[in-house]
């Protein structure tokens, strides 16, 4: 009742626009279920008339079942908890010294431009290359699973936020400096507001670069977690395990997604 009473008091024009806009996205909607359902229902169907080896591509059915049998006894939701707990910690490293590395490389020019090669070569470095490297410096343990994932997104981070820091209007920093303002203020006042969104927008990337990092971590040096589920799955021939783990993570990556998604648009 509430929503029509509000609706009248839009021009007719916006009404005709808000009705198109609410068509449209329920449209991509419907679409996007659409896609998704098709595609379970034909991997399903393809597995069970033999046109596709359920053994080895598993299928909806049996991912469903393995998923309910782990369930049961709580071992995947542990798996799912550990993973999540790694990436939600190697995330709120990445994004705290990205954040302070960035804004001492803007303090310190000079220091910026002497670790600017250095960046880019390790932001440049295969991150799977250097996680047997984690282990053997710090051992087969969760430390090694956070540094690894730690290491995928920091450095392109530092990178990302100087440059933004760097490139804020030169007519405002020239304005608090008029106003007898220093370079705290301008940092304060400018540059980290100014660079919120940004800020957001490297967030939601690296939400996804730190799940990434810790289930290459989890590949080599886990006892628990997704990352070990696939590499057990895959060694004793349970590719349902595998499968499953696989759409967990789809799911966790949209999900955390999103979840940044939602805060942002708070922030606008």
């Amino acid at each position: 009742m509430a929503k029509s009473t509000a609706n009248t008091n839009y021009s007719p024009a916006h009404q005709v626009y808000l009705k198109n806009y609410y068509k449209k996205k329920c449209f991509i909607r419907i679409m996007q279920f659409v896609i998704i359902i098709s595609f379970l229902a034909l991997w399903e169907v393809s597995t069970r008339i033999g046109l596709v080896d359920s053994f080895i591509f598993s299928s909806p059915s049996r991912v469903a079942g393995t998923f309910l049998d782990m369930a049961a006894d709580g071992s995947i939701f542990y798996h799912t908890g550990i993973t999540l707990l790694e990436t939600f910690v190697s995330f709120a490293i990445v994004n705290i010294f990205g954040i302070a590395m960035a804004v001492l490389l803007w303090w310190n020019e000079k220091l910026a431009k002497v670790l600017e090669p250095y960046l880019v070569v390790l932001n440049s470095l295969p991150k799977s290359a250097l996680a047997p490297v984690f282990i053997v410096w710090l051992g087969n343990n969760v430390k090694t699973i956070i540094v690894a994932a730690v290491s995928v997104a920091v450095f392109s981070t530092v990178i990302t936020l100087h440059t933004n820091f760097s490139n804020t209007e030169e007519d405002k920093k020239k304005l608090i400096l008029t106003l007898g303002g220093g370079k705290k203020d301008i940092l304060l006042k400018v540059v980290i507001p100014g660079n919120i969104p940004q800020i957001i927008s490297i967030m939601k990337v690296n939400i996804g670069l730190s799940l990434v990092g810790v289930i290459i971590g989890e590949f080599l040096a886990a006892k628990a977690g997704l990352g070990y589920l696939i590499i057990y799955g895959s060694q004793v021939f349970k590719l349902d395990y595998v499968i499953m783990s696989i759409v967990i993570l789809c799911i966790l990556a949209t999900f955390l997604y999103q979840l940044l998604t939602y805060f942002e648009k708070k922030y606008k």
